[in-house]
């Protein structure tokens, strides 16, 4: 179909609007602006790979390779097109598909550097990943790295002045002491942070899948979203609703680590306090808390950096451990993501789970870390490329299932800090506010009182931080946001 002259004009007013919402941070009118200039001129291949950058600040990778390549399909001489797939298929970890479109974009730019570095480390990357095939030894043959490891064994230098664990137990003051240190910057001495996670693992493992929580009449519980590495925020939060205990319980829903550069020590002080109250401090499992995305988004380049590489492998196995979902009082469901790609599903089919493993790439384990609500009934493709997109029906029928009241859920950045969707029925909670530096968004917690267990939002703003970039410790082309 042609395009009349007074389209292709309008159409570019619009994308010149989407230009200015995209540079002033606000991803979402741009979105929705490219998509009105595709709807009055969709032969030019430049408002696809615009929109798909946009996608890519959302972490939108699915909705990113969707247009990209419909780009490509507008004008396959549009080496943009290759660059945007190529980038958010790096982001979700498909490095042989990345390959492929850095391939392209070298052939037809030979003279771009930023192509042809991104083309070399896509070449190590998998590289790297065939190599690591072939030597992986087979699932029932690995050995667990936690049982190889004697913390005890560790001589504590004498000129270490940081935090100490004294008779192997982890007390209110060593944990305060360890907050400290890390605030000013300051490591923690690796035979105590091996014993913090090696204590974690053990009471983890014993936690089934959905983990029941009961609030007593009177008591109050706090849940919190992705924490994402954004250590002095977490304090945040700690200010403003006291720390961690019996008294004063806690539920981080995921994501604990990744992007921010200070997720060594968020884990290292939700884990202190797992270890000090075991039923003041529950721990979700999130998809940011998996190999795959640890090798991307800094968190694996950050433990060999302030730890080491043993470390690395020992996180890998304790999050493996983290339980998928809680329950608060046979009423509240709470996981990272999301609900499921059929109807039916109990909650016995989620105690049911095996959770000792990395995400698969489907089924209920992959939905519950990855899925996202959707403003539409029924069910669509996932934005991000995993999981899948849920309406309100299906949180109402997942809910009326199990005698339910309120799905709440992390897992994506939310302007205020949270948000209320499906009728009230399911509330997203995100706990890092200026997200990356740079999305200017609140964070937020929710508390609950029993019995009611009315949902009390509490909203705050990001504080400052050391001049640290998110991101620092990630590979250099996979800095895709900072």
């Amino acid at each position: 179909m042609e395009v009349d002259d007074s389209n292709i004009s309008k159409a570019e007013e619009f994308k010149l609007r989407a230009n200015e919402a995209f540079n002033a941070r606000k991803f979402t009118q741009a979105i929705e602006l490219y998509t009105q200039a595709i709807e009055l001129n969709d032969k030019n291949a430049v408002y696809y790979a615009n929109r798909a950058f946009a996608h890519l600040r959302l972490e939108e990778y699915g909705s990113a390779i969707q247009d990209a390549t419909k780009a490509i399909e507008v004008d396959p001489k549009y080496s943009k097109g290759y660059y945007r797939r190529g980038t958010a298929h790096l982001a979700m970890g498909k490095f042989k598909e990345a390959l492929k479109d850095f391939q392209q974009v070298k052939k037809m730019c030979p003279n771009d550097t930023d192509a042809a570095k991104k083309l070399k480390e896509c070449e190590k990357a998998v590289m790297k990943l065939k190599f690591e095939e072939a030597i992986a030894a087979p699932e029932h043959q690995r050995r667990s790295i936690a049982e190889s490891i004697d913390f005890r064994s560790i001589e504590v230098e004498p000129q270490y002045s940081g935090a100490r664990i004294e008779e192997d137990v982890v007390t209110l003051d060593f944990v305060k002491k360890m907050m400290d240190d890390f605030k000013n910057q300051k490591c923690l001495h690796k035979r105590y942070a091996f014993q913090i996670v090696l204590q974690t693992r053990e009471m983890l493992k014993a936690l089934p899948s959905l983990v029941d929580i009961n609030v007593p009449d009177g008591k109050h519980f706090t849940v919190c979203g992705d924490v994402h590495g954004q250590y002095y925020d977490l304090l945040n939060i700690f200010e403003l609703n006291g720390l961690p205990s019996e008294e004063n319980p806690y539920l981080f829903n995921g994501d604990f680590v990744d992007r921010g550069s200070f997720s060594v020590e968020v884990i290292l002080t939700l884990f202190a306090f797992k270890c000090l109250y075991p039923s003041g401090m529950y721990l979700a499992r999130g998809n940011h808390e998996s190999k795959n995305m640890n090798k991307i988004y800094g968190f694996e380049g950050e433990v060999r950096s302030k730890l080491n590489e043993t470390f690395v492998e020992l996180f890998a196995e304790v999050f493996c451990c983290l339980p998928l979902a809680h329950l608060i009082n046979e009423k509240i469901f709470i996981v990272h993501g999301g609900l499921f790609s059929v109807d039916g599903v109990k909650l016995s089919d989620i105690r049911a789970i095996d959770r000792f493993r990395e995400p698969p790439e489907e089924g209920l384990m992959c939905e519950l870390l990855w899925s996202d609500p959707q403003p539409l009934p029924g069910r669509g493709p996932s934005k991000r490329g995993v999981g899948l997109s849920f309406g309100a029906d299906v949180t109402n029928r997942f809910l009326q299932d199990n005698n339910l009241d309120l799905v709440i859920r992390s897992h994506e950045v939310k302007d205020e800090g949270y948000e209320i969707d499906h009728d009230g029925k399911l509330i997203t909670v995100f706990s890092a506010p200026n997200y990356c530096d740079q999305m200017g968004n609140k964070g937020a917690f929710i508390k609950f009182e029993a019995p009611d267990l009315k949902p009390n939002i509490v909203t705050f703003s990001a504080v400052p931080h050391p001049d640290v970039k998110p991101m620092a410790y990630a590979n250099n082309f996979l800095r895709l946001f900072s």
